[in-house]
């Protein structure tokens, strides 16, 4: 479930780009308009409350998933190095639509955890979080020990996701658990 106004990760801010203030941007969201529409965006260091900030321009780097971003109001190298490892933010209910069969990754947050043991579906867990700032990576919590496991989101190991009946399976590699 999606609540509103909360924080959406979409990109981070890697570094500088010339001599103008652009900055290069590491992409975490399939929605390149994000990068490209000028706007308001939300730029975030560490913990510190997210601050408003316009993007004026950006356009994708050529055979990467990269962008090369510029703010309203950072005109210089020197302006734009404060802002390396921002977070790149927006707001949750400024979700774009979404075709059938896709979805938010926010949307997998409490998710059933499925696995196939036997040829029987077995629950073993909830999704409780999701680390995206370097992969997409779920956090699931077992429900028979309570451990807290790092699950890559691909589709090998994440084969199937049910958002209307509330379950993901999982094919998890051997010893994943087990650590």
């Amino acid at each position: 479930m999606i609540f509103q106004d909360q924080w959406l990760v979409i990109g981070l801010i890697t570094s500088c780009h010339g001599i103008k203030g652009q900055v290069k941007v590491k992409s975490l969201s399939d929605f390149e308009e994000r990068f490209i529409k000028p706007g308001i965006r939300w730029l975030q260091k560490e913990d510190e409350n997210p601050l408003q900030i316009k993007l004026t321009s950006g356009f994708k780097q050529p055979g990467k998933e990269t962008f090369i971003i510029k703010f309203q109001e950072i005109n210089t190298r020197d302006q734009a190095e404060q802002l390396k490892k921002c977070k790149i933010l927006v707001k949750t209910n400024h979700l774009p639509e979404l075709k059938k069969e896709e979805f938010h990754l926010l949307e997998l947050i409490d998710l059933q955890v499925k696995t196939l043991k036997n040829e029987e579906l077995k629950i073993i867990g909830k999704v409780i979080d999701l680390e995206n700032e370097k992969n997409n990576l779920l956090v699931i919590e077992l429900f028979q020990n309570k451990k807290i496991v790092l699950v890559p989101f691909v589709q090998e190991i994440v084969p199937l996701i049910d958002i209307k009946n509330n379950f993901l399976i999982i094919n998890p590699p051997k010893g994943l658990f087990d650590l």
